[in-house]
């Protein structure tokens, strides 16, 4: 049984998705800036190719204002490459004007056919220092207004942030029957609030299995408050190989030419460094043994040299498996891993782990997905 009533109980398989290091996160060694591993266009949908070939359901595309790519046009470029694989793109609310915003998303949902989901992001802006308590409303705000956009005739919002009254949808329909799934990070209380009133899928760090079960009963009790359910799931980097043995030597690999001054800067650059999520990974580096690991298998080496998701699971196959079995017991039905190169490492865990893993697309499980073109104005509606 579940950690906490969970949105799908029965659900049997995980949607399993990796990692597109749109934002000048991809390395050979941590902390080594390689030509070769930039965030080019070439690169990175060369990361979403492969990963679709392996069979991934879903690949997150982040966003942070870093040398790389933006995040939606990236995935509107992804979306005549691909024809299977999900792209859960990364929004940072309030950078577009929100009905504009719903229009971009419902446009891209469209183009993917209904491959879409959301990433609701919260973090400032360059160049911006706002108050969380802001910030979160702003984006709470940004979310009704989408919902709105998504799924009536007409916007009407009256809010702290935004004003509308009276505008027509039709522009905003998306292809999926009442939008794209909305998945959301976050650890303050005001995160919790915004996630449990709207979001779908509540996504965490890697922490101690401990830490993990307080931070689903936090969000769950705001969720139950308003009569919901979420699903869980779970954001960590990956090392797996035919030994643990040799799992613990690549990564010791790969963080052997850091300098944690070097390593310091990567993180601070971050516009999510200084928030509460990060801190709880800072945590884990601190609790771990010399080794760098927390608990047997998640090694917080990782987050030496960046911020957000900071450990990864390192071991042997069947130690893998033994720990995605248990974090999907505790209710998670969402993975999102990554692993550095990112081509190499998805290539171990799609040909060693995934073929073993039953895996599915969250939005097709929730049916939001048509089985044909929707009767949108984008699709087979009325012109008007």
């Amino acid at each position: 049984m579940s950690i906490v009533p969970i949105t799908s109980p029965d659900l049997d398989a995980a949607e399993v998705s990796w990692f597109s290091a749109l934002c000048s996160d991809d390395y050979e060694f941590l902390g080594v800036p390689n030509g070769d591993l930039r965030s080019s266009w070439d690169h990175c949908s060369g990361i979403v190719k492969t990963t679709e070939d392996l069979g991934f359901r879903n690949i997150l595309c982040p966003s942070s204002y870093q040398v790389g790519q933006d995040t939606l046009s990236f995935v509107a470029g992804c979306a005549p490459i691909t024809s299977k694989i999900n792209m859960l793109a990364a929004v940072r609310c309030g950078e577009m004007q929100p009905i504009m915003l719903a229009r971009t998303i419902a446009t891209l949902d469209h183009m993917l056919q209904g491959r879409l989901t959301v990433n609701i992001i919260s973090s400032d802006f360059p160049g911006e220092k706002a108050d969380s308590n802001f910030r979160y409303q702003r984006s709470r705000e940004v979310v009704q207004i989408l919902k709105q956009a998504w799924t009536r005739d007409e916007i009407n919002h009256e809010g702290e942030v935004y004003n509308f009254a009276g505008v027509n949808t039709d522009p905003a329909r998306p292809y999926q029957t009442g939008g794209p799934l909305l998945y959301f990070g976050g650890y303050s209380p005001s995160a919790l609030q915004l996630c449990g009133e709207h979001c779908d899928v509540y996504l965490m760090w890697p922490e101690p299995m401990d830490a993990l079960a307080e931070r689903m009963k936090a969000v769950n009790a705001v969720a139950s408050d308003k009569g919901r359910t979420l699903d869980y799931g779970l954001r960590v980097h990956m090392i797996v190989r035919d030994t643990e043995a040799e799992a613990r030597e690549y990564a010791d690999h790969i963080a052997s030419k850091l300098d944690d001054e070097y390593g310091q800067l990567i993180r601070e650059r971050a516009l999510d460094s200084t928030s509460l999520g990060v801190s709880h990974q800072a945590r884990a580096r601190e609790l771990a043994d010399k080794y760098g690991y927390v608990e047997p298998n998640v090694w917080t080496g990782v987050g030496r040299a960046r911020s957000g998701c900071g450990a990864a699971l390192v071991g042997s196959v069947d130690q893998v498996m033994t720990k995605i079995e248990a974090y999907q017991k505790m209710g998670m039905r969402s993975f999102i891993f990554s692993g550095y190169p990112h081509l190499e490492e998805a290539r171990h865990f799609g040909t060693k782990v995934l073929p073993q893993l039953k895996t599915c697309s969250l939005p097709h499980e929730y049916g939001r997905v048509p089985a044909t073109m929707p009767d949108t104005p984008l699709g087979l509606g009325e012109r008007r």
